[in-house]
């Protein structure tokens, strides 16, 4: 997915109605309105860059008068000490938007670059790395776009698009008297031939039961890797298998050789550390 510039907009208008309000004082009562400054935005730290053009959005909306330059490539491996933007132009402009262009350019860079390092770990196997919806609420649109820009793939955007049917749904669906496979097969007749079914499941029995009923993606959640390797084994290619629960770096390269077609991980939205980058003024 791409950056739409109204949700770009939409977010960057809550986020400076968030800290800047009404006017920022500070600068208003200290700096004259005619003084022009130049800042850069610093790596402290490597990472992957991602959120440049959201920093664009930040002070265009501050001030037009306000220039951005874009000093290397949205979504490129940078080293520590590099420049990535700079900023010139009225400095009340410039000292108003900082926190807000740090905050979000620190966590979408801390997405990506969280995301680069699952994406490293499983290079070599089939497996790609997925995102979920344990985003943080208002930035989703940015989290995922970051998840992309570390090299990772975007499960569904919300509940709106896709169908998940999660240990919830087959609980409520089971004191009804519809089993794993009466669930899935009467999902698939609801929503139609163009949505895909995703089903999650705890066992490979269950994991066979929502192959045969026609689930097209099975979530095998919280399985050893023994396990995961004898799902996929009985799903036998009738459904792609996506892996998840608990997965870390340190175990994401086990999971992956054991043949699954997907591993959604968490954390790489809801504990990705903002990466470190200093405004130099």
């Amino acid at each position: 997915m791409d950056l739409a510039p109204h949700i770009v907009h939409e977010i960057v208008a809550r986020a400076l109605a968030e800290d800047v309000g009404t006017g920022d004082l500070t600068s208003l009562a200290a700096i004259p309105p005619a003084v022009h400054a130049g800042a850069t935005f610093v790596l402290r730290e490597a990472a992957v860059v991602c959120g440049l053009p959201v920093v664009q959005a930040v002070f265009a909306a501050l001030d037009p008068a306000l220039e951005v330059r874009v000093l290397v490539a949205e979504g490129s491996h940078a080293a520590a000490g590099t420049p990535i933007a700079s900023v010139s132009g009225p400095a009340r402009g410039i000292v108003s938007g900082e926190r807000v262009a740090l905050n979000l350019l620190q966590r979408m860079c801390g997405v990506a670059t969280l995301t680069a390092r699952y994406v490293e770990a499983v290079q070599g196997t089939k497996a790609r790395i997925l995102d979920t919806r344990k985003t943080t609420p208002g930035l989703r649109a940015l989290e995922k776009y970051a998840v992309r820009m570390g090299g990772g793939t975007n499960h569904r955007f919300a509940l709106y698009d896709g169908v998940m049917l999660k240990d919830n749904h087959l609980a409520i669906l089971a004191a009804q008297g519809f089993g794993l496979a009466e669930a899935v097969r009467r999902t698939r007749a609801a929503v139609g031939p163009m949505v895909r079914v995703e089903v999650e499941v705890e066992t490979v029995e269950q994991a066979q039961v929502a192959a045969e009923a026609g689930a097209e993606m099975i979530l095998l959640d919280n399985m050893s890797p023994e396990n995961l390797r004898a799902a996929v084994a009985v799903v036998a290619g009738r459904a792609l298998c996506e892996a998840s629960g608990g997965i870390t770096l340190a175990s994401i390269r086990a999971v992956a050789e054991t043949g699954v077609d997907f591993i959604s991980v968490g954390a790489l939205t809801h504990s990705a550390r903002a990466v470190d980058i200093g405004l130099d003024m």
